[in-house]
């Protein structure tokens, strides 16, 4: 899981021009946005329940705000930051399309990572088990599970067709095993993305 989540930080950092004014939803410890801070100069500002890792924000001197995403509106002005994080959170939203109408009301441009539901192997897991199932990305059972909603990536880009979402760009990456390090590696495809892809990252905007 933690090589899945240095993955994406450099992925999403990579996609932030330098100087940015940026706000990252549930920013968790603060990790890429010391990174983007240090890195990139840009202005960070971090969202989260989770009172331990406000102290880890604070620690880092980032900028952070304790507070619950489904308490929308959340307390922002319209177009107030170039960019707006929501990173492996999305699932655990209660409302899923409210956060999402929040996330382009607040910034100009949106990014969007989270766990495809859609995967071959969660299909046959489905199809030959009958029971939920249990993955790297997906690590819970279903009586623990924080995610309460799951999508797949055709749910999603119909929801954006739906809802005049623009997707400026969408990044698929897929574990890979290399038996010779005993390592997790993920690697971006293109190729059946909805049936072969673990995690997307769609870049948004209105």
């Amino acid at each position: 899981m933690e090589k899945l989540k240095k993955t994406i930080h450099q992925i999403i950092a990579s996609e932030i021009p330098e100087k940015s004014n940026v706000l990252d939803l549930g920013c968790g410890d603060g990790v890429l946005l010391n990174y983007l801070m240090t890195d990139k100069k840009i202005k960070g500002h971090g969202v989260d329940i989770n009172s331990k890792a406000i102290v880890k924000c604070i620690e880092k001197g980032i900028p952070v705000i304790q507070l619950d995403l489904n308490s929308i509106p959340l307390d922002f002005s319209d177009k107030s930051f170039d960019i707006v994080i929501l990173n492996q959170t999305l699932q655990e939203i209660f409302r899923p399309d409210k956060i999402i109408d929040e996330m382009l009301r607040i910034g100009k441009v949106g990014i969007l990572g989270f766990l495809n539901f859609g995967t071959l192997k969660i299909r046959l897991t489905f199809l030959f088990s009958g029971k939920m199932p249990v993955t790297k990305e997906l690590p819970y059972y279903w009586y623990n599970t924080p995610n309460i909603h799951l999508a797949t990536l055709k749910d999603f880009i119909d929801f954006c067709k739906k809802n005049k979402i623009k997707i400026q760009k969408s990044i698929y990456l897929k574990h890979k095993f290399i038996s010779s390090e005993k390592l997790i590696k993920y690697k971006k495809i293109s190729f059946l993305p909805n049936i072969r892809s673990d995690l997307a990252i769609f870049i948004i905007n209105k």
